[in-house]
């Protein structure tokens, strides 16, 4: 725990010296369900992209149905979700010029891997904005598992091994959704993400075109400081807590944690019912 006091107050100090402000805390509730960094590229979102340094993955409608990626699947009941969670983050995140939202959760078996790759895929079918998802979850990568694809390279080939970037990604064949895989677990998580090669690497993510959102799956606040060694390199988090599960007081720990990183809002996840009121 001394180790997490010790980078939140670095990550304090980073965010500082970095330029970023601290805005009040937002709250969402949602059921379950390598160029110049100076030239900013603006393109029509509604046009198609080619994808030719990308390798694109065909994602079969029985992948989606069953790892639950709903955000792309036509007419399913919990695409209004994530729509709602989607149309409220953008809002928010335009208000500041924000491009950057990093998704994690106190502990873990909440649900916020699916919860960031939805969130990710509803973004990417609003015709103003690309996304890339990160897995950033450096100890336990899987966002590729949901796509049902064993990545070659991933970040951790990117960070280690100088593979270029774009040999990393993939296009989940998913309309303006790039993906960057993690594939295998990394030691030393959290120093790998302070690293000035990721550093730099985002800084290059979200520089190189205007409409473009990154979402960074990011592991739990309480497991382990990758999230508060990431802080002054995101625009602000996303935290999603598990109905039933998440006691109050490790989503009050988490927070106490987070204190003067953005927290755009907390997803209630795994809902069985409809709620009414706020988290």
């Amino acid at each position: 725990m001394e180790r997490i006091r010790q980078a939140v107050e670095q990550a304090r100090r980073d965010r500082q010296k970095s330029g970023l402000s601290d805005e009040p805390r937002g709250a969402l509730v949602a059921r379950k369900s390598s160029g110049d960094v100076s030239a900013r590229a603006e393109r029509d979102s509604s046009e198609p992209i080619s994808y030719d340094q990308t390798q694109t993955v065909e994602i079969s409608a029985d992948t989606k149905d069953r790892n639950r990626l709903v955000a792309a699947i036509h007419g399913h009941p919990l695409q209004d979700v994530y729509r709602m969670l989607r149309t409220r983050i953008l809002q928010d995140m335009r208000a500041n010029n924000w491009k950057v939202i990093a998704v994690t959760s106190p502990a873990v078996g909440t649900g916020k891997t699916l919860t960031a790759i939805n969130l990710a895929i509803s973004i990417a079918r609003d015709l103003s904005h690309t996304a890339i998802l990160i897995d950033g979850d450096l100890r336990h990568p899987s966002v590729h598992k949901y796509f049902d694809y064993n990545p070659k390279y991933g970040l951790n080939d990117y960070v280690l091994n100088n593979i270029p970037i774009e040999q990393a990604l993939f296009h989940p064949n998913l309309d303006r959704l790039t993906v960057l895989p993690g594939r295998e677990p990394m030691a030393q998580s959290a120093e790998m993400l302070a690293s000035p090669k990721i550093i730099s690497m985002l800084r290059e993510i979200r520089s190189r075109y205007t409409d473009r959102i990154v979402i960074v799956d990011i592991a739990p606040v309480l497991s382990v400081d990758d999230a508060l060694a990431l802080a002054p390199n995101v625009d602000c988090m996303l935290i999603v807590a598990e109905a039933g599960q998440t006691s109050r007081d490790d989503l009050g720990r988490a927070l106490e944690l987070l204190d003067g990183i953005p927290i755009i809002g907390t997803v209630l996840n795994k809902v069985k019912k409809k709620v009414n009121s706020t988290y």
